[in-house]
């Protein structure tokens, strides 16, 4: 889903920028710039592409971290690890044990 939601973002930069500099050569020359204030023009929308790129990229990061949060994903343990928690008679998980491994219910430690 996420490389999804970048991929879009990444195909609209791409699509906006080609766009910008088609646009800016179908200027009538009489009309145009000189090639110094064109260069300028360019670099300023080259960079407020870069800015808002960056920005939908960030905020895509921080929906998925809490998108993992929300669907309570567990996360990964490694062997030798605490993989539970005892709460009285019931046994919370902590992590999720690796594939291969299994959670000792005496221990309550990857195994």
């Amino acid at each position: 889903m996420d490389s999804i939601k970048v991929r879009a973002v990444m195909y609209l930069g791409v699509s906006l920028s080609v766009f910008a500099i088609v646009c800016q050569g179908q200027i009538a020359p009489e009309n145009g710039l000189s090639s110094q204030e064109d260069q300028n023009q360019l670099g300023h929308i080259t960079r407020d592409l870069a800015e808002a790129l960056e920005g939908l990229l960030d905020g895509a990061q921080d929906n998925r971290i809490s998108l993992e949060k929300k669907a309570s994903v567990i996360p990964r343990c490694d062997v030798g690890e605490r993989c539970a928690m005892k709460h009285g008679p019931r046994i919370g998980r902590l992590c999720d044990c690796l594939r291969g491994t299994a959670c000792n219910s005496f221990f309550l430690r990857c195994y």
